[in-house]
């Protein structure tokens, strides 16, 4: 977006909101050029477009002002609207809520409801395990359901892989910059997190190789497909290379795959490519919607499904049995794959929004995804600009959340989440006002004014 737009959209959206109200004066033209560092007439141009807008009036010898704002622009008033652009949420396709109570109403009322009211497994009901089967099996190749456990979320199933897999002080290799919901488990447990490089194609495998040669990890976490929160998807070499020396230095891999259903094609996870040390997390919770608590484990043997069976009684008992029986229910009769295609659809049309109204060069974004990656300007770091932007009415989490490095210094960088503004005329006017504070490196956007 050029500078004077940026200018425009900063102004009009504070107009817009109520921020601005009728009457307040606008900086003079040639300070707010200084204030920007930018050329004068860029800012008189942005002025004579709020004026052509009827948002602006100039008073001769004074200054510009803003209008006598319609009632419909000034009625919003007092109350600031919240973008949330932090929580990293699927888009919810239409009617949504719709389909979940239908579908629970024919399942309470079939063969199963009685059993769906009930206690289950821990691990599944034999046709849970079956479905989570079937649905993986287009990724993994041909599996069997006794190598599956149905967890209540990959929360649940990264607690419990973790805790039996690792032990109190053990090191856990994963991306420099990676899942917070992760850090949490490690931290809970008294895990140590050895943060390696990684870059636009994902974790370095060279890097993986140096720490195994140096003190080997017990396991690695690798979210290979969108990676979260930088969108990087790890190239079939890169999963191949990882699988091999996790293989030949004796490491587990824990695979959290949550976005892997999202994009049409990409390559096979690396459960697919070394089964035998892999332990895959698959959710529904970002291609279909949260309020399925549902993750199927993909173990490399029977006898590792049930040990983390064990340890999922003892965190959570057993998913619900309700929304197991909804996933298994959408599974066989093809609605979670019209949720993904519908889901994968309204993304695209996401991120291209965002990709035409950020600054050229600043993101890095699956075009599946649910999430970008902003790079920030010179001026602003990431705390600085998720302090100001909630200012602005706008939730966003900065690199430091996800930063397990320990070197102090996270990138200049915030994660955007498409998916949790209910439509794209609202995200239009979240990516518009976020736009137009890019443009104020170093001071909150309250500061022009």
């Amino acid at each position: 977006m050029s500078k004077y737009r940026s200018i425009v959209a900063a102004l009009a959206d504070r107009i817009r909101s109520g921020e601005l109200g009728p009457g307040a004066r606008l900086p003079a033209q040639r300070q707010l050029a200084t204030q920007l560092g930018v050329d004068l007439t860029t800012v008189t141009r942005a002025y004579t477009e709020l004026k052509r807008m009827e948002l602006v009036e100039g008073r001769t010898g004074s200054g510009s002002f803003v209008r006598g704002a319609p009632a419909a622009v000034a009625a919003p008033a007092r109350e600031p609207v919240a973008f949330d652009l932090g929580m990293n949420v699927p888009p919810r396709p239409p009617g949504l809520g719709g389909r979940v109570a239908r579908d629970l109403a024919a399942l309470l009322a079939g063969p199963e409801g009685a059993a769906s009211l009930g206690y289950q497994p821990s691990g599944g009901t034999a046709a849970d395990r079956k479905a989570g089967a079937s649905w993986l099996a287009r990724r993994l190749g041909p599996t069997v359901a006794d190598r599956m456990v149905v967890a209540a979320g990959t929360q649940s199933a990264l607690f419990a892989l973790l805790d039996l897999l690792l032990g109190r002080g053990d090191t856990l290799a994963c991306a420099g910059l990676t899942y917070a919901g992760m850090q949490a488990v490690a931290g809970h447990l008294g895990l140590r997190l050895a943060g390696l490089a990684h870059d636009g194609d994902g974790l370095d495998p060279q890097a993986f190789e140096a720490l195994c040669r140096a003190a080997p990890p017990k396991a690695l976490y690798l979210v290979p497909t969108i990676a979260n929160p930088t969108t990087a998807s790890l190239p079939l070499e890169r999963r191949q290379a990882i699988a091999a020396i996790a293989r030949r230095h004796g490491v587990a891999i824990v695979e959290d795959d949550a976005y892997g259903a999202l994009p049409e094609a990409a390559p096979p996870p690396v459960a697919a490519l070394a089964p035998e040390i892999t332990w895959h997390v698959a959710s529904l919770s970002k291609c279909a919607t949260p309020a399925l608590r549902i993750a199927y484990v993909a173990t490399p043997d029977a006898a590792a499904a049930l040990r983390l069976t064990g340890g999922l009684r003892a965190i959570s008992l057993m998913a619900s049995p309700l929304t197991a029986g909804l996933a298994t229910r959408w599974i066989g009769d093809g609605t979670l794959d019209a949720l993904t295609v519908e889901i994968r659809a309204e993304n695209r049309a996401r991120q291209g929004l965002a990709a035409k109204l950020l600054p050229a060069g600043t993101v890095a974004a699956h075009p599946d995804g649910n999430h970008l990656w902003l790079s920030l300007p010179e001026g602003w770091t990431a705390t600085a600009f998720t302090a100001a932007a909630r200012e602005s009415g706008l939730l966003v989490v900065p690199a430091d959340a996800f930063d397990v490095t320990g070197a102090g210094a996270p990138p200049r960088a915030v994660r955007l989440s498409l998916g949790g503004v209910p439509d794209r005329t609202a995200l239009e006017r979240a990516l518009l006002r976020l736009s137009g504070l890019l443009a104020w490196p170093g001071a909150p956007g309250a500061a022009i004014v």
